[in-house]
């Protein structure tokens, strides 16, 4: 893996991580260019573990063993996408963390549909999807430091956008899911022109600086939007959880960011789920890409 200097101002390709990352909070400005890493939330956790403050990114142009939620492979060869992780230490509890990456979604799907010129909505989780094909995601984990003697965490949030999905390979772990391979599309394919990196990134920077902001919070409305622009709620939807499938309809999604859905046994309220809309399953079929 390779760092390079970022065009505003981060330290030269030696400096440690938490050297580079030394704005003032919440500006992420302090952008650390990686030519090819493993992953980018991978990096970044380890900055955070060598005292890297709030406001760091990390840029990938390429990037050979990310992960996906629920045990996804996400591979991208160079140039087909946005491959980023930011560092938060927020002025939140635990329980409102998920507040930060709702924000980055929003903010993610923002510049998605800015600069690719097309509607962009949000699937629950934290999918991003025109129509039914997945443009990207995000991935968050709470990691842990240690700062003299009292133990600290921060939140990195992983973010990925399609560019071009031609060459981009995202698939489940196992090739026995019986929600098969994941349907992708890129912001280039769907606007029929070239869209670049660096646009998405801007775009999703400033649009994170309004959500987020100098407080080190979310906006309050942030769920509120969120739920405005997530195409699940609504929709009939099949379900992997708790060891077990099952069909119901996604009522809703409450404040803490859970899935309610409406079952034959009664509604379910869900923290992490495996989740496909039945018409995406239908035009799938229909199409012959998978047999369900």
């Amino acid at each position: 893996m390779r760092a390079q200097s970022s065009p505003n101002g981060v330290g030269s390709p030696r400096s440690r991580p938490d050297e580079q990352a030394s704005s003032a909070a919440a500006g992420f400005t302090n952008v650390v260019r990686l030519e090819v890493v493993d992953s980018t939330n991978r990096y970044a956790a380890d900055a955070v573990r060598q005292g890297a403050p709030e406001g760091l990114v990390v840029v990938a142009a390429e990037q050979t063993a990310g992960r996906g939620r629920l045990g996804r492979a996400w591979v991208a060869p160079k140039g087909t996408a946005l491959l980023c992780s930011l560092v938060f230490r927020p002025r939140l509890r635990v329980d409102e963390l998920h507040l930060v990456v709702t924000a980055v979604a929003l903010a993610a799907a923002d510049a998605a549909q800015e600069t690719g010129g097309v509607r962009i909505d949000l699937k629950w989780p934290n999918d991003l999807v025109a129509g039914d094909d997945k443009v990207g995601g995000i991935l968050a984990e709470v990691v842990a430091d240690r700062s003299g003697r009292q133990a600290t965490s921060a939140l990195v949030v992983g973010v990925g956008v399609n560019l071009g999905a031609s060459e981009l390979r995202i698939r489940l772990a196992t090739d026995s899911s019986r929600h098969g391979p994941v349907s992708v599309t890129g912001l280039t394919e769907l606007s029929g022109r070239a869209v670049a990196c660096d646009d998405v990134l801007a775009a999703m920077l400033r649009s994170l600086a309004g959500r987020y902001g100098a407080q080190r919070r979310p906006d309050p409305s942030t769920m509120d939007e969120y739920r405005r622009r997530c195409v699940t709620i609504g929709e009939s939807v099949r379900v992997d959880a708790m060891g077990r499938s099952f069909s119901g309809l996604a009522r809703g999604i409450d404040d803490s960011g859970r899935l309610l859905v409406e079952t034959a046994g009664g509604r379910l309220t869900l923290d992490a789920a495996d989740v496909v809309h039945l018409r995406e399953i239908r035009r799938r079929a229909s199409r012959g890409n998978w047999n369900p």
